[in-house]
C-alpha cells in the first residue's frame, strides 16, 4: 500500500461543475484531493478488505438478530420503547437494505480493523460510485497511469441492480428521496441515487425532510400533498425515532431506505456486542460498554464514543485510566462505548482511513480518507485509488 504524489488532471474543477460534484471544495478547503493517490496490490484488496467486509457483515447482521429478540438490549442500544416493535417487524420481515460502509484501519499488511459501521447514512458515495472511477479513467486514457491499473469499485452497477431488486420487493414504480437541506454533499449523494435508482427504471421525487409533513389520516406527505408511501432517507433513524413526528411512523405505512432495523446496525453499541459474540476476532477491536469498562481501560490506550456520535464528534481518549476530550459535539447522553486505540496508519504527515462500502450484503468498493488529525471528519480530504 503506497501513497503516490500524481499532477492534478487539467481544469478538473469545472469538469467536476459539470457533472454536478459541487462540493469538491469546502469552506475553501480541498475535500476531492487529486494531488496523490493510494495503491494497493490485489492481495491486499482481496484479501487484506474485501474478504474480511463480507465476514464482518455477516457478524452484524447476526448481531441484529440477538438485539432484535432481548429487550434488554434494545434498551442497551437506546433505542426508545415505543419504537420497538417497529424495528422488530422491519426485522422480521426481511425489509431490503440498499447500502452501508465499514471504516476499517489498515496499513497494506495484517488483519484490517474494524472501527465502526455506517450502516444508516453513509455519505462519499458519489465520490466513490463515480467521480473516482472517472479519476481513473481519464488518466489511464491519458497515459498517466499504466493500462491494466484497475479499482476496487463496482458500487455504480451494484446499485442499479439492487434498486431494480427493492423495485420488485415492494412492487413499486416511483420513491420519494429526502435529505435535509443546506448540505451540499447529502444533496449530492441522493441526487446520485437518484440517478441510478433511474438507471434501474424507478421514478424519484426529491424531498427536503424539514418539508415532509403528515395528513390528518396519519400519511407523511411532500409539498405537492401527495402521500409518501416508499422513501429513501439520508436522515438518521436515532433522530427520527425521537422527533416529533416520530411517533407517527408506525400508521404512517412507509417503506424506508434504509430500514428501521438499521438503528441497531449504524449504533455503536454494536462494537461491544461484537466483541462479546466474536471475542478475539482478528478484525476485531476490544470494546466494551462504558458501564461495563473499568478493568478493562484502567491499562493501555482506549477511545470513548457516544452510542450515536457522527463525524468524530465527542470522542475522548483514556490513557492507564485517565480521560482527555479529543473531539467536542452534541452526543453522549445516550451512553458511551470504549474500544481499544488502533493508530491509523500514517503516510507522511496524513493519517488514513480506508472506508469499506458494501451494496446490500455484497462488498462493492472502497474510498480512502486522510488527514492532519488522528480523527476522520466530515472535511477530511478523498483521495482516489488504484490497484496495480
Amino acid at each position: 500500500m503506497f501513497r503516490m504524489p500524481c499532477q492534478p488532471r487539467k481544469g478538473w474543477q469545472q469538469l467536476a461543475s459539470e457533472f454536478g460534484f459541487n462540493f469538491h471544495t469546502m469552506y475553501g478547503e480541498p475535500y476531492w484531493d487529486e494531488s496523490a493517490y493510494y495503491q494497493f496490490s490485489i492481495e491486499q484488496i482481496e484479501k487484506g478488505i474485501e474478504d474480511p467486509t463480507a465476514e464482518l457483515h455477516q457478524m452484524c447482521l447476526a448481531v441484529v438478530e440477538e438485539v432484535i429478540n432481548s429487550e434488554a438490549l434494545l434498551q442497551r442500544f437506546a433505542i426508545p420503547q415505543q419504537h420497538w416493535e417497529l424495528v422488530r417487524s422491519s426485522w422480521f420481515n426481511a425489509d431490503p437494505s440498499l447500502y452501508s460502509r465499514l471504516d476499517l484501519v489498515y496499513n497494506g499488511s495484517g488483519p484490517a480493523k474494524l472501527l465502526e459501521n455506517n450502516a444508516d447514512t453513509p455519505t462519499s458515495l458519489y465520490e466513490s460510485g463515480f467521480w473516482q472511477w472517472l479519476w481513473l479513467e481519464q488518466n489511464v486514457n491519458s497515459g498517466k497511469l499504466p493500462r491494466h491499473a484497475d479499482q476496487f469499485n463496482s458500487l455504480q452497477e451494484k446499485l442499479v441492480h439492487r434498486f431494480r431488486e427493492i423495485t420488485k420487493h415492494y412492487n413499486i414504480q416511483q420513491m420519494h428521496m429526502a435529505c435535509c437541506q443546506d448540505t451540499d454533499e447529502d444533496r449530492g449523494t441522493v441526487q446520485y441515487l437518484q440517478d441510478c435508482a433511474a438507471e434501474a427504471g424507478l421514478l424519484t421525487d426529491f424531498v427536503f425532510i424539514e418539508d415532509i409533513g403528515i395528513a390528518d389520516t396519519g400519511v407523511f406527505t411532500d409539498l405537492n400533498d401527495s402521500p409518501i408511501t416508499d422513501c429513501f432517507k439520508l436522515y438518521p433513524w436515532e433522530f427520527m425515532l425521537r422527533e416529533e413526528f416520530g411517533d407517527a411512523l408506525s400508521d404512517a405505512d412507509v417503506n424506508w431506505l434504509e430500514p428501521p432495523w438499521k438503528s441497531v446496525l449504524s449504533n455503536k453499541a454494536l462494537l461491544p456486542m461484537l466483541w462479546k459474540m466474536f471475542e478475539g476476532h482478528p478484525n476485531l477491536l476490544p470494546a466494551y460498554f462504558g458501564d461495563e469498562a473499568h478493568k478493562s481501560t484502567a491499562q493501555g490506550k482506549w477511545i470513548k464514543k457516544p452510542l450515536y456520535s457522527r463525524e468524530g464528534a465527542n470522542v475522548s481518549i483514556i490513557q492507564d485510566g485517565k480521560e482527555s476530550e479529543l473531539s467536542s459535539g452534541p452526543y453522549g447522553e445516550e451512553g458511551f462505548i470504549i474500544q481499544a486505540f488502533e493508530p491509523l496508519p500514517t503516510f507522511g504527515q496524513n493519517y488514513t482511513l480506508i472506508g469499506s462500502w458494501l451494496v446490500d450484503d455484497m462488498p462493492a468498493g472502497i474510498s480512502v480518507r486522510e488527514d492532519t488529525s488522528s480523527i476522520t471528519q466530515d472535511l477530511s480530504r478523498y483521495l482516489p485509488h488504484i490497484i496495480l
